[in-house]
């Protein structure tokens, strides 16, 4: 092709791609004048609304907070572990009170609600939060013992910190939980679902959960807001517990009921188990086998398991 033609060409895939932009300002037009109407959603306002990705950097900072010296590249010793945690914890603080503040205040607009002097207020639960922060170590310690006691595959309490999904989505739970019981909005879900994203784990922040919890393996593992989980439990992948199918009107009736199932002391729950209902209780140091329904409660030192299914073995037809 001659050099005559190869410029003509290109000239005519200019003139192509510069008529199709042309339809770039209408299809805005079109965009902008969406959201006036009441049938989309959007945030378009001069008051910020919460940052997600901030809101998950605030629990990579939690992280390496909760567990010094694990989820950094820099040495850390008794020698600077005071500047270290001085440091993080400041940074925290700030991170943590912006976001805050940032969900309170859009709450309050958002719903016409009275003043609630949102940074005073967001200052006063990001700093009563951190002094929860000792306490909520020695709590995630016992989740990770149960982990290791629970588990004989596992070799060292650092290998269950690093890899496993459980304790991560566990230590979300325990940090979006304080933040749902503070009345903070937004931020306790964000941080579930992105645990749920990142581990299989569906938590809701509004669950309570005693110590020593463990999660095994974990993938597909659901847990209902108004669910009850007792000390020193364990559960495994595929495990729901949670709520009975409801229509539109009784969802509007029973959103602040008890609609997720109770769990008590020492229970352990085998895989792909579904357990529905608030009125559902699975009582003390009961076992639920694999696979198992259950809309009903289960008294204390019980065990539930499906019936033995008939296994059908065939010679294997070996092709000639």
């Amino acid at each position: 092709m001659k050099r005559s033609e190869r410029i003509k060409e290109c000239k005519e895939k200019i003139k192509i791609i510069t008529h199709a932009r042309t339809e770039i300002p209408h299809v805005v037009d079109k965009l902008v004048s969406s959201c006036d109407t009441k049938g989309c959603f959007d945030h378009v306002s001069a008051e910020p609304i919460p940052n997600r990705v901030a809101v998950v950097d605030i629990l990579r900072r939690a992280a390496i907070i909760l567990y010094p010296g694990y989820f950094i590249s820099t040495r850390l010793d008794q020698t600077n572990l005071e500047y270290y945690l001085g440091q993080e914890v400041t940074a925290f603080f700030e991170v943590l009170s912006e976001q805050i503040i940032l969900a309170i205040r859009h709450d309050c607009i958002r719903h016409n609600q009275p003043c609630v002097k949102c940074e005073e207020l967001g200052q006063k639960i990001t700093v009563e939060f951190l002094n929860e922060l000792p306490a909520l170590r020695n709590l995630l310690a016992k989740d990770i013992r149960a982990a290791y006691d629970g588990d004989p595959a596992a070799k060292s309490y650092d290998e269950i910190i690093f890899s496993y999904p459980g304790v991560w989505a566990i230590m979300v739970y325990r940090i979006a939980n304080k933040l749902q019981r503070s009345k903070v909005p937004l931020l306790p879900r964000i941080m579930s679902e992105y645990a749920h994203s990142r581990t299989g784990i569906d938590i809701h922040p509004g669950a309570t959960i005693g110590e020593s919890f463990f999660i095994d393996h974990g993938t597909g593992v659901v847990i209902g807001e108004t669910a009850s989980i007792g000390n020193r439990v364990r559960i495994y992948q595929g495990v729901t517990l949670g709520a009975l199918s409801l229509s539109k009107k009784e969802c509007r009736l029973l959103r602040n009921k008890k609609r997720h199932p109770s769990i008590e002391n020492d229970v352990i729950i085998y895989a792909n188990a579904t357990i529905l209902g608030g009125e559902t209780v699975v009582g003390a140091r009961s076992v639920i086998g694999g696979n198992v329904w259950l809309t009903s409660s289960v008294p204390p030192d019980t065990e539930v398991f499906m019936e033995k299914q008939d296994l059908i073995f065939g010679k294997k037809k070996l092709k000639k």
